[in-house]
C-alpha cells in the first residue's frame, strides 16, 4: 500500500472516529470501557492456553498468573467503569504525548515538502496538547475526553487526508523526474 493511500485511509478513519465520539460520547467511553474488558478477557484465554502448551513448569505459573490479572482487570473494568475510565484517560494521555513526540520527530525527515512538514508538526504538537491537558486534568471526566479524542480525531483525520494529497503529490513529482532521467 502506498503511502498517500494509507495516510488517506487513516484519515478518514480519524474523521469516522471523532465524530461518533462527539455525537455520542456515552457510546464512546462505554465502548472504550467493554472493549478494554473483552480484550482482557481475550487475553486471559490465550495466556491460559498458552500455560497448558508448555513442556515445563515455569512457564504454566507465569502464564496462568497472567491469565488471572487479565481476568481481574476484566472484571474491574466491568465492575468499576469509572475507574476504568480513568486510567484509559490516562493512558490515551500517554499515548498522545508520545505520539506527538514522534510526529514532531518525523518532521525532520528528509524528502519532505515544507507543506509537509508543517502537517506533521501540527499533528504531533495537537497529540502533545492533548496529552499534556489530560495529564493536567484528567479529572475532566471520560465525557470530556471522549469529546476532545473525537475533536482532536476530527482535526488529524483532516491534517492526515491533506497530508496524503500532499505525499501523493510528492509521489508524482518523484516518479515524472525518474521518467525524465530516463528518457534523456
Amino acid at each position: 500500500m502506498r503511502l498517500s493511500t494509507s495516510l488517506l485511509l487513516r484519515g478518514i478513519l480519524a474523521i469516522v472516529v471523532g465524530i461518533v465520539s462527539v455525537a455520542w460520547p456515552n457510546i464512546t467511553v462505554g465502548a472504550f470501557v467493554v472493549l478494554f474488558a473483552v480484550y482482557a478477557f481475550i487475553a486471559a484465554v490465550t495466556d491460559a492456553m498458552r500455560a497448558f502448551s508448555s513442556e515445563s513448569a515455569g512457564p504454566v505459573f507465569g502464564y496462568l498468573l497472567l491469565a488471572l490479572l487479565s481476568v481481574a482487570g476484566g472484571i474491574v473494568a466491568l465492575a468499576w467503569p469509572g475507574l476504568t475510565a480513568l486510567v484509559l484517560t490516562i493512558w490515551v494521555a500517554s499515548w498522545a504525548l508520545v505520539t506527538g513526540v514522534v510526529e514532531v520527530g518525523l518532521t525532520f525527515r528528509q524528502g519532505q515538502s515544507s507543506g509537509a512538514r508543517a502537517m506533521w508538526v501540527l499533528s504531533g504538537l495537537l497529540s502533545i496538547a492533548l496529552g499534556v491537558v489530560l495529564f493536567i486534568r484528567p479529572d475532566l471526566g471520560a465525557l470530556s475526553l471522549a469529546e476532545v479524542f473525537g475533536l482532536f480525531s476530527i482535526v488529524y483525520g483532516v491534517s492526515t487526508v491533506v497530508l496524503s494529497f500532499q505525499a501523493k503529490e510528492l509521489s508524482s513529482a518523484a516518479a515524472n523526474v525518474g521518467l525524465t532521467h530516463r528518457a534523456a
